[in-house]
């Protein structure tokens, strides 16, 4: 995967020059200078997080517990309209439907 994204980022490299009348301030140098030192730390790089909420303001915990099995089971019993949430629990086989199948 690594791999994968360093080839990227040289490909990158190449299309986008140095521009060297802004030494210092580059901004196509800086980000070389960036990738190539997390590169450098290899496959465990981890980018420090800076806050513990996204942009929701959601926390991972919060995330974890929505996208839970049992709750998105609960999202979609409630996206059900209420005829169809009816039918379901009135619908009963008899024992003779079950034996055809």
């Amino acid at each position: 995967m690594a791999a994968l994204r360093y080839r990227r980022f040289l490909k990158l490299c190449e299309e986008w020059p140095i521009d060297e009348s802004r030494r210092g301030r580059d901004l196509g140098a800086m980000l070389r200078q960036r990738v190539a030192q997390a590169f450098k730390e290899g496959e465990n790089t981890q980018y420090p997080r800076h806050q513990d909420t996204s942009f929701t303001e959601i926390t991972a915990d919060e995330y974890r517990m929505v996208l839970a099995t049992e709750t998105l089971k609960q999202m979609d019993e409630m996206k059900k309209g209420m005829w169809k949430r009816l039918k379901d629990k009135f619908n009963v086989k008899s024992p003779q439907d079950e034996v055809k199948e």
